[in-house]
């Protein structure tokens, strides 16, 4: 059994808020080497968690022999030469959603990470939430029948701001965008609860905020990605669906305040679980919500807006480091290289969809 697990660090901005306060609550482990493009962001999160390498070369965090998982949070365009140099060295990975630019880099990720038999995992932390978990085990124990019918709803008002400034978020050259940020974890959460694939998509695609203002230039720079994200979805026939579709509403620009939440309409009933991980119950004959008593909301990271990922981050860690210490490549109800490659093909759909203007009906 591995006493401590190495981790290498890449990117600063979610690694830096959630990754690692949370990764350092965990038993035996070290953070050995951070990365940032740029070399101050590297240095200050060092400084602030007292890790003795930090660097503006990636390729010098993934190559220390002291590593032993790598955490890739940088834009998604720069996720398949990180990950193929991780799984090259046999480094475990841990890669930021959505995973790739494409289905075609996903697959060779995903069949080079089998091939070396490493732990590699995608970042849908949501899966560790305790109320989303007991939700998970509701429905295979028929709590509310067969679903019929899921909405999600994903509504942050922040880039409403038309003063915050041009970044890879604006560039969906860099993977920017909500549908990639945001839908790829409505997708995921989807394909997990319900256990079945998404046979066709309808999507239309939205940029409300059209200019952003680049920091360094100081001009006026045009934003290609989407802030508003619609789906309609059809799944395939399952345990658990039969003839089920889905409505899935993401905005980063509607007012006045944050709400994340999923309905699930069944045979026998309907339920809500909301971004805390909260679970309201309604059974076929009854007009209220019924809330779930007693359900463990996790612990929130200082510092961090809670909207629930840290939570759930902090739930997910700890499996992590045990997995690596124990020797598996494998952690329940962590979503896989091969998970990540099923979001992968229905983003890709979402977008030929949004460009044609017409549903995609998916191959299995």
């Amino acid at each position: 059994m591995k006493k401590t697990v190495g981790i290498g660090i890449i990117g600063t901005g979610f690694a830096r808020k959630v990754q690692i306060p949370a990764f350092l609550k965990c038993e035996g482990v070290s953070i050995v080497s951070v990365a940032s493009g740029r070399r101050e962001n590297a240095e200050a999160t060092a400084r602030q968690f007292n890790i003795n390498h930090f660097t503006d070369d990636w390729s010098e965090t993934v190559g220390r022999d002291e590593v032993d998982l790598v955490c890739i949070t940088t834009p998604p365009d720069t996720h398949y030469e990180m990950v193929l140099r991780a799984i090259e060295l046999g480094k475990h990975v841990l890669c930021e959603k959505p995973m790739a630019m494409n289905e075609s880099e996903a697959r060779e990720m995903t069949e080079k990470a089998e091939k070396k038999g490493i732990l590699a995992l995608i970042d849908h932390e949501l899966r560790f939430q305790p109320g989303r978990k007991l939700a998970f085990k509701m429905l295979r124990d028929g709590e509310i029948g067969k679903i019929r019918h899921a909405k999600y709803t994903f509504r942050a008002p922040h880039r409403g701001d038309a003063n915050l400034p041009w970044n890879w978020w604006s560039d969906v050259a860099s993977g920017g965008g909500a549908l990639g940020a945001i839908g790829s974890h409505v997708i995921d959460s989807l394909l997990w609860f319900l256990g079945s694939d998404i046979s066709q998509i309808f999507c239309q695609l939205q940029t409300h905020v059209k200019q952003r203002r680049e920091e360094k230039a100081g001009e006026m720079r045009a934003v290609s990605s989407d802030d508003e994200t619609n789906m309609i979805l059809r799944f395939a026939d399952g345990d658990l669906t039969e003839d089920a579709t889905a409505n899935v509403s993401i905005s980063m620009v509607e007012l006045p305040a944050y709400q994340h939440s999923v309905e699930l309409a069944g045979t026998k009933g309907s339920m809500r679980v909301e971004y805390k991980g909260e679970i309201f119950v309604a059974k076929t004959g009854e007009r209220n919500w019924r809330q779930i008593e007693n359900i463990a909301l996790g612990t929130a990271i200082e510092g961090v807006g809670d909207t629930g990922f840290s939570r759930c981050f902090m739930e997910f860690a700890p499996e992590i480091i045990k997995a690596i210490q124990e020797g598996g490549t494998k952690i329940e109800n962590a979503a896989t290289f091969e998970d990540g490659l099923k979001v992968q093909k229905v983003l890709d759909a979402a977008r030929e969809s949004n460009e044609n203007g017409r549903v995609i009906k998916l191959s299995k």
